[in-house]
């Protein structure tokens, strides 16, 4: 990692699945860490095993409101919203508030503390995309009142917001564009493709696969993501930048690798596609590399080991390879 020379840090949505193991980062390189979640989809459980560490400090509460931080920081990295299809479609306005009010909000304390801001944006800015892979410089094709909107405009309004900041006030900002992201910590209920995918193998129930299973995605073990977060906050770039892994895997494909690496009897169920998902996601990581001298080290397959690894203990039910339960 590469965090080393910030003091104290303050990681918004810190009991999320991404934020929490920035977190868990920040700290094994002696960063101290002030995390903020009003746990509307971060888990106390994400960060229990940093609850008895004097320099982390868990605040519950909401950043769209006033947020009093008790020691200067130098270090925002915003990692607050509703990330997860089943979160943001069930508190739309929550998600556009976090975006728009909680952005500003962080931005502001960022500035007043002259501190580096990061901001974690999200490869949903592209929409469906028409350009394939896709560059830093592709606007995107985004339907602005469809079903997923409240999401991919609240990153886009958030990105134009915190290079306004830059331009406008000088602060010290970067923008940082994630991809799908995989591995502990994720929560089986997410409602994004690999938890769910797990989920359903080790019930030994049908993993579900939208139309008919060819729209592509790039899954980053979110060790990989991690590590390039942590780089580009302590670059001076202000990105965006891609945060991805290149390699191009259908959903069909993740489904079946889901129930090998589990062993499950599960079968592949097809159910019908959500209104304006993307057809194809693909990062060009060309910025990552030459800027920031980073590229996903963890193969898929690997991640996925490790992710099962972390969860299968306590899991219910695990299966042989033959398909029966033990």
């Amino acid at each position: 990692m590469t965090a080393a020379g910030f003091e104290h840090a303050l990681v918004t949505g810190g009991a999320g699945f991404i934020g929490s193991h920035l977190c868990t980062a920040l700290r094994e390189e002696g960063v101290r860490v002030t995390a903020v979640d009003n746990l509307l989809s971060g888990t106390l459980a994400n960060v229990a095993h940093l609850r008895s560490d004097p320099d982390f400090v868990l605040l519950r509460a909401d950043v769209t409101e006033e947020l009093h931080v008790a020691e200067p920081v130098d270090l925002v990295l915003h990692l607050a919203s509703l990330a997860s299809p089943v979160d943001y479609q069930r508190l739309p306005l929550e998600t556009m508030r976090v975006g728009a009010t909680g952005t500003e909000r962080m931005l502001e304390l960022a500035r007043a503390m002259d501190a580096r801001f990061v901001l974690a944006s999200t490869s949903e800015v592209y929409g469906d995309p028409l350009e394939h892979p896709q560059p830093e410089t592709y606007w995107g094709n985004v339907n602005p009142v469809g079903p997923r909107s409240m999401y991919d405009e609240s990153k886009r309004y958030a990105e134009a917001l915190t290079m306004a900041y830059h331009r406008t006030h000088g602060v010290r900002t970067g923008i940082c564009r994630i991809f799908n992201t995989y591995g502990p910590a994720m929560r089986p209920s997410d409602g994004r493709a690999v938890p769910t995918f797990v989920r359903q193998a080790l019930a030994g129930e049908p993993l579900t696969v939208s139309g008919d299973g060819s729209q592509t995605r790039s899954v980053t073990y979110v060790d990989d993501l991690v590590r390039g977060i942590l780089m580009l906050a302590a670059s001076d770039a202000p990105g965006p930048v891609n945060l991805g892994n290149p390699r191009e895997l259908t959903v069909l494909q993740l489904a079946q690798d889901v129930i090998e690496a589990v062993g499950s009897p599960s079968r592949i169920e097809f159910i019908e596609r959500p209104a304006d998902d993307p057809t194809v996601r693909c990062p060009d990581i060309a910025q990552a590399r030459d800027l920031l001298g980073w590229e996903p080290r963890i193969a898929w397959e690997e991640g996925l080991r490790r992710m099962l690894a972390s969860i299968v203990p306590a899991s219910d039910t695990v299966y042989d390879r033959a398909g029966s339960s033990t």
